[in-house]
């Protein structure tokens, strides 16, 4: 079986700053080790350390057995990779480039013509003999489950699909459906309850429970933390402590040390003051009285030793996230469907959202949640309003939505797929504004990610962020942009905790109508409507969150 030692191990970002220092924790054998910890501390970072990603400067990372790594995004836009692309991706070294060699040769075959033709049928049956030894037989067979399990679909249909066409869901699922059934002892795993729906999530507690498989992995959602976690290891402050017990027990645990850290740190100032009045008094009287010199030495070196020492570490400050999402007046009926139906997805449909409305979005992967939101973020059948956001695919339907008067709808994004921001600047991106926004000088910016917890990160490129501080900073552009109809697919799926509140005390406030899918079983509560798309292709209005939607 594998393991993870982390010992002493510390990063510094490329502009200096230390994200984290004397980070150590140990992933036992079959252990199941969750980090946990504000957006930005460092959780990815440290995953990718472990991996091998980035190289580790300071301190040590040990490991033993085969690692599997899933990472936070899979599958971006404009991603054209197949499914057997994805696979390979997620294969063992040796397998992986026996495939990449055999996918090779199959091209040059079959582009090959005349003379080069019989050199070209040679290399690719050494290619093929070679995925044979590396066990590439045996690995199509764990593909076929895979996918059958994922998408329903056996491997010779599947394995050419892009990567793209399938929805997030789709895309964790069959990843973790290799990871989990394959035969690397150490997994890391980066969200990778992202984009599942609510059953899914239940499979994977399940399936992190009974494995016997040492798994690291990074998550937000507290149920599946409390199912699944046998170790918490909480990245904060600039460092990390371990709680040796599960998540149920990880935040009583984590205010208990905080009082015990301000404890410390109290009594350390004290008997600072202490030891420096000691000095004061020792100087004073040795001004008089030589024979109090040598005390009056003592005293300093004293003082001076234990400052070298330092104060014990302060508690981490909470974080204050403040979203304020105005929104603004708009018609009475907000949203209006018609038998409006998504080709291929659902049948006909009729709905009506008025001003003031929060309706939640629910039902399994693939049945048609991100395409509804999309239609109405490009403004539904007739658009009035300029939609707000990247440019969006069309979506093919039938019947009509409209949106009312003055609805200005804008789009967060699941996937946060915004290429055009990727190697700009946070400032920049503020300061520049766009065709949805005036520009916000910099003395004006720095105020508003300072809301956001972003103002440390102001000259950072958007693309360098971690996921949950992208999702804050595109929460924030919404904000800005006098959006009315706010469409957020799967907001919470990155953000920790501090975030996902802040974010829902947000919506309170909103002056508008808000349509949100999401798979967040706490998220969902604060909604006031739920609307279910089926897997038989029915989509229904119910009176509360509804996780199963076979009919």
């Amino acid at each position: 079986m594998g393991y993870v030692d982390v010992a002493g191990v510390g990063h510094t970002l490329p502009d200096g700053r230390e994200l984290f220092s004397e980070v150590s924790f140990r992933v036992g054998e079959g252990a199941k080790v969750a980090l946990v910890g504000p957006n930005g501390a460092g959780k990815t970072t440290l995953l990718k350390m472990v991996a091998g990603d980035l190289p580790v400067r300071t301190g040590v990372v040990a490991r033993s057995g085969g690692l599997g790594v899933m990472r936070q995004f899979i599958g971006m836009i404009g991603d054209d990779r197949t499914l057997y692309d994805l696979a390979l991706d997620l294969a063992p070294p040796r397998l992986r480039a026996a495939g990449e060699r055999l996918a090779t040769a199959e091209r040059a075959m079959h582009e090959a013509t005349g003379a080069s033709a019989e050199k070209a049928q040679l290399r690719y049956a050494n290619a093929l003999a070679a995925w044979g030894e590396a066990g590439g037989y045996d690995a199509e067979v764990l593909f076929d489950t895979a996918g059958v399990a994922a998408l329903g679909l056996p491997w010779d249909l599947a394995k050419d699909r892009p990567v793209r066409t399938l929805s997030g869901g789709q895309q964790k699922r069959f990843a973790l459906e290799l990871l989990l059934r394959g035969e690397d002892e150490v997994l890391l795993l980066d969200e990778p309850d992202n984009f599942l729906d609510v059953p899914g999530k239940r499979w994977l507690e399940e399936r992190l429970r009974e494995s016997p498989k040492s798994v690291l992995y990074v998550s937000h959602d507290r149920e599946l933390l409390a199912q699944s976690a046998d170790r918490v290891v909480a990245v904060e402050g600039g460092s990390a402590w371990v709680h040796p017990g599960g998540f149920a027990s990880w935040h009583e645990a984590r205010v208990a040390r905080h009082e015990r850290l301000d404890e410390l740190r109290r009594r350390w100032d004290e008997e600072h003051e202490k030891l420096k009045a000691l000095v004061q008094m020792y100087k004073t009287k040795a001004a008089y009285n030589d024979g109090l010199a040598s005390r009056y030495q003592a005293a300093q070196t004293r003082l001076r030793k234990f400052e070298e020492a330092g104060p014990p570490p302060s508690p981490p400050k909470d974080q204050d996230i403040r979203m304020r999402l105005s929104g603004g007046r708009t018609g009475k009926r907000a949203v209006v469907c018609e038998q409006l139906e998504l080709s291929g997805l659902t049948y006909p449909f009729d709905l009506e959202l008025w001003y003031g409305d929060r309706l939640a979005v629910l039902g399994g992967n693939g049945t048609g949640k991100s395409h509804f939101l999309r239609l109405l973020a490009r403004g539904g059948t007739d658009p009035v309003e300029t939609p707000i956001g990247a440019a969006l695919a069309s979506v093919e339907h039938e019947g009509a939505v409209r949106l009312g008067a003055r609805v200005r709808p804008g789009h967060f994004s699941q996937t946060h797929d915004r290429p055009e921001l990727l190697d700009k600047t946070l400032a920049e991106i503020l300061w520049r504004g766009d065709e949805w926004r005036d520009g916000l000088p910099r003395p004006q910016a720095m105020p508003a990610l300072s809301r956001y917890e972003l103002a440390a990160q102001a000259d950072q490129r958007f693309g360098t962020l971690s996921g949950g501080q992208q999702a804050r900073f595109l929460v924030l552009l919404l904000e800005l942009s006098g959006a009315t109809l706010l469409l957020l697919d799967e907001p919470t799926d990155n953000l920790d905790l501090a975030s996902a509140e802040a974010l829902e005390e947000g919506l309170r406030s909103f002056a508008g109508t808000v349509i949100a899918v999401t798979h967040d079983r706490w998220f969902s509560r604060s909604f006031d409507r739920y609307l279910l798309f089926r897997s038989d292709g029915e989509v229904v209005e119910v009176p509360e969150p509804v996780w199963e939607g076979r009919g």
